[in-house]
């Protein structure tokens, strides 16, 4: 069990770190944005498959976390939260179901390409939704005083 949480928690962080290299994050960066990808592929993996719950609570929670972690970084670092979010992400995007859809379609077997199809809709809203739902509370409950600054609040 060990082994398999190490395996995918090293998966993602390499799948993040090669994005993040690929789309030219700044290299001080890296690491950060590499850990909260395999931070958030974690925990999809515990919530979708070991808690056997819903792909979409699993992908909401994982994005909601990933979404956490890079303000977090983005305020250490001094950086923009895109930075640290979009290379974080990568590993949760339901490339895999999509491509299983095209497939179904090509095959003539649209009962499957339906199935595969509603997945593919429902994760990728569910990221849609745990990065929105992150920055909206964000920005209603901190203000600048919580770093440091006068009380106005953050706006990005």
């Amino acid at each position: 069990m060990t082994l398999t949480y190490l395996t995918y928690l090293l998966a993602a962080f390499v799948a993040a770190f090669g994005f993040g290299v690929m789309y030219n994050v700044p290299t001080r960066t890296l690491l950060a944005s590499s850990i909260s990808g395999a931070v958030g592929w974690l925990v999809y993996y515990i919530i979708a498959f070991q808690f056997e719950l819903v792909l979409f609570i699993g992908a909401g929670a994982a994005s909601f976390l990933i979404a956490f972690l890079s303000q977090w970084f983005a305020r250490r670092y001094r950086m923009p939260v895109i930075v640290f979010t979009v290379p974080a992400i990568i590993p949760l995007v339901p490339g895999g179901s999509a491509y299983n859809m095209m497939r179904a379609f090509i095959e003539g077997n649209s009962e499957a390409a339906l199935m595969f199809g509603t997945e593919t809709f429902l994760v990728s809203g569910a990221i849609a939704l745990g990065l929105s739902l992150n920055s909206g509370l964000f920005q209603v409950f901190s203000s600048r005083r919580t770093f440091g600054k006068r009380d106005k609040r953050y706006l990005p």
